[in-house]
C-alpha cells in the first residue's frame, strides 16, 4: 500500500489544512481520495516554450484549493465535474499523451491528489522522455511541494495577489500571499534556472504567471516589487497575462465584472519594465476570449 495515502487521513496538503479524513468525506478542495479529472488532451494555449507545436499533454484534475469567484474552469474546480480514474489509468494517460506528440505532461491543479500522484510519476518516469509540468494556483504549502522534488521538471504557478483583503474577497484565501511567496521560493530551489532545448522548449525551471485583474493594477505592481526584491534574478521566467474574462460569480463583484482595459495592463507592464524585470511572456488583449477555455467533456480519460 502507498504509505503516502495516510496523508489523506487528516488532510494538511494545502494551506486550508482542513484536517478532513478524505477516506470518509470530502476535504476543503471538494475531493475525496479517488483521483478525478475532467480532460486529458493536447492543449495549445500555454506559454510558447511549453506548447509551441506539439502542445502540452494537459490533464485537468477536479477540485481546487482556491475558491476564485472568476474561475474560468469553475465547472471542474468548484462544480464537481469529473470522472474518477485509477492510478493505472493515469499512468496510461501520461504515456498516451506522450505518444500523441505532447511536449510535456501538464498536471493542472493536482495538489489535492499528490499522495496518489507520486507513485504514478515514479512508475512513469523511466518511460517519459518529456518534462513534467506542475501547473497550479500558487496557493501551496512548501512542505507539500517538497514531496514532489525530483518528480517535477517545470513549475507553472500563478502569483495572483499581494493584498490579503483582495485575495480574501475574490478567492476566499486571505492568507494567499504568505503561502504563495514561500511556495514559489521552494519551486525555484527545486528547479533552478530555466533550461531550454535546442528548439527553445523549456525543459526545467519555473514560470511565474500573473494575471492582471480589473481595478487591481496597484496590487499587481506590489507583486512585481516583491519579485524584484526577493527572487533571484535570472532564476525564473515571468508571464504577465491580460486574459481576464468575467466568468462564474464575477458578477457578484461589479468592479471585476468586466474585461481588463489596455490602460490597466499597460500600466503594470510599464512598471515591470521600469523595475528592470525581464518579462518572459506578455499577452495581447485579444487573448481574453471565452473560446480559449477548454471543453471539459472527459476527453482522453
Amino acid at each position: 500500500m502507498n504509505s503516502l495515502l495516510k496523508l489523506y487521513e487528516e488532510c494538511r496538503l494545502c494551506p486550508r489544512m482542513c484536517g478532513a479524513d478524505r477516506r470518509k468525506t470530502k476535504g476543503a478542495c471538494g475531493e475525496g481520495t479517488g483521483i478525478r479529472a475532467a480532460r486529458a488532451a493536447l492543449h495549445f494555449w500555454e506559454e510558447p516554450c511549453l506548447s509551441d507545436s506539439g502542445g502540452s499533454g494537459a490533464i485537468f484534475f477536479s477540485g481546487c484549493t482556491l475558491r476564485c469567484c472568476y474561475c474560468q474552469n469553475y465547472m471542474i474546480s468548484q462544480s464537481g465535474l469529473g470522472r474518477e480514474i485509477s492510478e493505472d489509468r493515469l499512468y496510461e494517460i501520461m504515456l498516451e499523451l506522450q505518444d500523441k506528440g505532447a511536449q510535456n505532461i501538464d498536471l493542472i491543479t493536482a495538489t489535492q491528489f499528490i499522495p496518489s500522484l507520486i507513485p504514478v510519476l515514479e512508475r512513469a518516469r523511466p518511460e517519459l522522455h518529456i518534462p513534467i509540468v506542475y501547473n497550479c494556483g500558487g496557493y501551496e504549502r512548501a512542505e507539500t511541494l517538497r514531496l514532489l522534488e525530483g518528480y517535477v521538471d517545470i513549475y507553472l504557478p500563478d502569483l495572483k495577489y499581494h493584498s490579503s483583503e483582495v485575495s480574501g474577497r475574490y478567492s476566499a484565501a486571505p492568507d494567499y500571499f504568505p503561502y504563495a511567496k514561500e511556495a514559489i521560493k521552494e519551486m525555484i530551489r527545486q528547479c533552478g534556472k530555466p533550461v531550454f532545448d535546442e528548439k527553445g522548449r523549456l525543459q526545467k525551471g519555473v514560470i511565474i504567471r500573473h494575471m492582471v485583474l480589473p481595478g487591481q493594477k496597484e496590487d499587481s505592481i506590489r507583486l512585481l516589487e516583491w519579485i524584484r526584491d526577493e527572487l533571484p534574478k535570472g532564476g525564473f521566467l515571468i508571464s504577465l497575462m491580460s486574459q481576464y474574462t468575467p466568468f462564474f460569480r464575477a458578477k457578484e463583484h461589479p468592479e471585476i465584472d468586466r474585461r481588463l482595459t489596455s490602460y490597466e495592463y499597460d500600466r503594470v507592464l510599464k512598471a515591470a519594465l521600469s523595475m528592470g524585470i525581464d518579462l518572459g511572456y506578455m499577452q495581447e488583449r485579444s487573448s481574453a476570449r471565452e473560446e480559449y477555455t477548454p471543453l471539459f467533456d472527459l476527453e482522453g480519460l
